[in-house]
C-alpha cells in the first residue's frame, strides 16, 4: 500500500505451537498480499483457517467456567449452554414458523456444541412436530464431532452439510453466528479515513497499520474526534445468498448488536471489536491467534436492509428478552427448578442478555403474507432499524 500506511507496534505472542503455525501462515499471507493485510482476512485467518484457526482447531470453546473437568476449559457460554429453557423456548417460534411457512425442515448455521439442537429437537418432538430434517451448516470439523455426540438421540433427521443447496425451504436458525463473520476496521484519525489492517515489523511480528481508503461507514459520523468502527461486508453478502436461495420459510438470527444509529453513534469512538478467552475479554486480536474468539457486535439495520434488497420482507426485530416472553418462556420455565430460574434471569434482564441480545426475522414475500411471528407480537422494533 505504498508509503501512506500509518503504523503502530503491537507485537504477537508464541505460547503455543497451534499459534505458530497459524502466525507463520499469517505471515506468508501478508507477504504474498505485498507488505498489508484488511483486518477482514486476517479475521478469517485467525477464526477459520484449515485446522489453526479459532473455529477450525480442537481447543473447547463453550462452557460454564474457564477451567473444566479433565483439565478441559472454556471460553465463553452462549444462552443454549446457559439453560434448555432457551431452545425450548425458541422451539415454540420453530414450530408455529414450520406450519405457517408450509415447512418441513429446520437449518442451523453454527450449531456450536449442538446444545441448541438438541433443546429444540427435543422441544418439537414434545409437542409432535419433529421435521423431516435438521440440517446443521458448521465449517468446524471438531465442533461437528461433539454436534454428532449430542444429537445421537435424533440422529435420524439431523444431517450436516459444508455448503448451502442451490434452492432451500424451512426455517432457519442462528445464535451468535452473524458476530463472529469478518468485519473490516474502519478509523478516521485527524479528520482522514483509513482502512485498518495487519502488517509485519522488523522483527516479523504483527501490527497494525492503516490505509487511505474511500469505504466510509453507513452513517456520517458527527464532530471532529478520531473514530474507529467496523463494516460488514460479509455478514451483509451472507445474509443475501441466504435470502437469494431461501423460497420459502422463515429465518431468525439472535446476536449482540445495535441498530444502525447506535451502531455509529458518535460516542462509540473505539468501535465493537473484542475478544474473547477464559470467559475474559480483550481488545488484542493480534496476539495468542488461534486461542481466542475474536468478534464484533452486529449492525441489526444493515442486516435487515441485505434482507430487502435481496427480496425478503422483515418479519421482525426486538430484544431477546422481549422474543423469549413473547413466545412463552415463563410457561415453558413454570416448573424449572432455582437453578434453571436463575439462568433465565439472565436469558431476559436488561443488564445481562435480554437488551443487548436482539433477534431479527426476514423471510420470502410468499412466506410472509398474513403471518406475524410470535416472539414479536409485543415490543417490535423495526421502526428502529
Amino acid at each position: 500500500m505504498g508509503d501512506n500506511r500509518r503504523v503502530n507496534t503491537e507485537p504477537v505472542s508464541e505460547t503455543t505451537s497451534l499459534t505458530k503455525a497459524l502466525l507463520a501462515r499469517v505471515q506468508a499471507a501478508i507477504v504474498a498480499a505485498g507488505g498489508w493485510l484488511p483486518f477482514d482476512r486476517f479475521m478469517a485467518m485467525a477464526l477459520y483457517e484449515p485446522g489453526l484457526g479459532y473455529y477450525t482447531n480442537t481447543t473447547p470453546k463453550f462452557g460454564h467456567l474457564p477451567q473444566g473437568k479433565g483439565g478441559e476449559g472454556s471460553d465463553f457460554v452462549t444462552a443454549p449452554e446457559l439453560t434448555s429453557v432457551f431452545g425450548h423456548t425458541v422451539a415454540r417460534q420453530v414450530a408455529e414458523a414450520l406450519v405457517a411457512t408450509g415447512t418441513s425442515e429446520v437449518w442451523e448455521f453454527g450449531a456450536g456444541t449442538g446444545a441448541l439442537a438438541l433443546q429444540v429437537l427435543d422441544a418439537l418432538a414434545a409437542m409432535g412436530q419433529t421435521p423431516e430434517r435438521y440440517t446443521i451448516v458448521d465449517l468446524s470439523g471438531s465442533l461437528r464431532k461433539r454436534q454428532r455426540a449430542a444429537l445421537a438421540a435424533h440422529s435420524d433427521v439431523v444431517h450436516w452439510v459444508d455448503v448451502l443447496p442451490e434452492t432451500m425451504s424451512g426455517v432457519v436458525l442462528g445464535n451468535e453466528v452473524l458476530d463472529a463473520m469478518p468485519v473490516q476496521l474502519l478509523a478516521r484519525i485527524n479528520g482522514a479515513w483509513f482502512e485498518r489492517g495487519v502488517a509485519l515489523d522488523s522483527q516479523q511480528q504483527l501490527q497494525w497499520a492503516d490505509s487511505p481508503t474511500g469505504l466510509r461507514p453507513p452513517l456520517d459520523i458527527a464532530g471532529p474526534q478520531d473514530y474507529l468502527t467496523e463494516i460488514h461486508p460479509q455478514a451483509e453478502a451472507f445474509v443475501r445468498t441466504l435470502a437469494e436461495r431461501l423460497h420459502r420459510g422463515a429465518a431468525f438470527f439472535i446476536d449482540y448488536g445495535f441498530p444502525e444509529a447506535e451502531y455509529f453513534h458518535p460516542q462509540r469512538h473505539m468501535g465493537t471489536l473484542i475478544c474473547h478467552r477464559a470467559h475474559q475479554t480483550d481488545h488484542q486480536p493480534l496476539t495468542d491467534l488461534g486461542l481466542k474468539d475474536i468478534t464484533a457486535h452486529v449492525n441489526f439495520t444493515g442486516v435487515a436492509l441485505a434482507a430487502q434488497d435481496a427480496g425478503m420482507s422483515v418479519l421482525g426485530y426486538t430484544s431477546q428478552g422481549r422474543f423469549l416472553i413473547n413466545c412463552g418462556l415463563i410457561d415453558v420455565a413454570r416448573d424449572a427448578g432455582p437453578r434453571e430460574n436463575a439462568m433465565m434471569q439472565k436469558l431476559v434482564n436488561e443488564h445481562e442478555m435480554g437488551e443487548l441480545f436482539k433477534v431479527l426475522a426476514f423471510a420470502p414475500a410468499a412466506s410472509a403474507d398474513n403471518w406475524a411471528p410470535m416472539g414479536f407480537a409485543a415490543g417490535d422494533r423495526i421502526h428502529r432499524l
